[in-house]
């Protein structure tokens, strides 16, 4: 019995079906694949924020104003494609108010308009 509950795991382990884990086979080599890209993705991100908390009302006047150098280097860190930046500084432009108050929401809508 325990033999066959072994090869049931192992069978299912290699299914080419869609689901959230992946090949439970292959954790150990996408656990460090994800550590590696954290990694990346949080050292882009510190970079970011210490551009917007260092020029903070600088950088929402440039938002309203429809762009700047500090709000360039922004985007540039978190990897905004240049023939994106346009309609992203008009959809900051919608939430200036927040991003007055708030230098942490403006660090995540960079980043989440970013791209690796």
């Amino acid at each position: 019995m325990r033999r066959l509950w072994i090869a049931a795991i192992a069978i299912t382990a290699c299914t080419s079906e869609a689901n959230h884990l992946g090949n439970p086979l292959l954790l150990p080599i996408s656990g460090l694949g994800t550590a590696a890209e954290n990694a990346v993705y949080n050292q882009r991100r510190g970079r970011v924020e210490i551009i917007v908390k260092s020029n903070h009302p600088g950088i929402v006047d440039e938002i309203r104003k429809g762009g700047g150098p500090n709000l360039l280097e922004a985007m540039d860190v978190a990897g905004i494609p240049s023939d994106e930046r346009a309609a992203r500084i008009i959809q900051m432009q919608g939430d200036t108010t927040l991003y007055q108050t708030n230098p942490g929401a403006l660090v995540v809508a960079l980043m989440v308009y970013g791209q690796p």
